[in-house]
């Protein structure tokens, strides 16, 4: 058996709803011979009469009236789905399959969740927390969109547009020495037991850097969350270093941050010489095959100008910084 085609299922349905071939024929936009071709040709593909033509008009037949309500579920899906294509190919329209790593999700993601939702009502933001390689690992799958995570991704595959730059602080105890100290040599690390976050975390790979540039040694903590590392520098169990971001939410109770010593962010941006601040650029990547580039910019862009609009401690990298 030959399967119906579109214009042969219109018809029928059009003409068992108007119940006359003319009328159907005005509805449909075509001429009365054509729908009584793909009448014909319906029948033919299905080997039964679907109508019973009448002096009158039409009347369906048992045949007819059992394949009628089939004939109309598989229209109202087709409908569905040209309606679905045409809003999927609207610009910010639709679902946005968003990861974020896990030191930025908490101190970040509001700012980024209320500017999309403030600039593209449109948008159905679906966030998944991860860490750096399962994100990559997302994105190259196509289970994910966009990605917040800290750069570079080290991905050719992927488009990385800059939002931030931010600032490591020194979190301590609020007795240690140096609690509230600015221009830290960052020696001053050497001497000092810094902890970090389990592996798998971008920050820890991070501090580790920095630590290497001071001499130090960092000691794996086995902390999932930065919330856990602060408690433990509060148990005066070592330090670590915390993104500024951060700050606002952890430092509270017994504990205080230093800050050291470097070039302002504003000069590492812009390429300075001099002996840079520790810190990390965050950005918003995506793959560059994804045929969606130009939304994805306009997407970082109000990004930008909303982390600069909710006065988050940190240098904004791009047209809006």
């Amino acid at each position: 058996m030959a399967q119906p085609t579109v214009v042969q299922l219109r018809a029928f349905v059009t003409v068992a709803r108007e119940g006359h071939f003319g009328d159907a024929a005005d509805e449909l936009g075509i001429s009365q011979p054509a729908v009584s071709a793909a009448l014909r040709a319906l029948e033919a593909n299905l080997g039964g009469e679907v109508v019973e033509r009448t002096p009158r008009g039409t009347l369906l037949t048992t045949f007819g009236r059992a394949l009628l309500p089939s004939a109309e579920r598989v229209l109202a899906a087709l409908d569905e789905l040209g309606a679905d294509a045409a809003r999927a190919g609207r610009p910010h329209h639709g679902p946005l399959r968003l990861g974020v790593i896990p030191t930025v999700a908490p101190y970040v993601l509001p700012t980024l969740l209320t500017t999309i939702s403030s600039d593209f009502p449109e948008l159905q933001p679906e966030v998944r927390e991860q860490q750096t390689a399962a994100l990559l690992t997302s994105l190259a799958e196509g289970s994910l969109d966009v990605a917040v995570l800290a750069l570079p991704s080290e991905d050719s595959s992927l488009r990385e547009l800059p939002l931030y730059w931010e600032e490591f602080v020194l979190l301590v105890p609020g007795d240690s020495p140096v609690a509230g100290a600015r221009r830290l040599p960052l020696s001053t690390l050497s001497g000092l037991e810094v902890l970090l976050l389990e592996e798998g975390h971008c920050l820890r790979d991070q501090t580790m850097d920095v630590c290497r540039q001071a001499g130090a040694v960092g000691q794996t903590a086995r902390a999932t969350s930065l919330t856990t590392l602060s408690q433990l520098v509060a148990a005066h169990l070592g330090v670590t270093l915390l993104p500024a971001t951060a700050v606002p939410v952890e430092v509270r109770g017994s504990l205080a941050t230093a800050s050291f010593a470097g070039t302002k962010p504003s000069a590492v941006l812009g390429g300075n010489a001099g002996r840079l601040l520790p810190g990390r650029r965050i950005g918003l990547v995506h793959r560059a095959s994804s045929g969606r580039a130009a939304e994805h910019e306009e997407l970082a862009e109000a990004l930008r100008v909303g982390i600069a609009a909710a006065g988050l401690p940190v240098t904004v990298v791009g047209s809006a910084s």
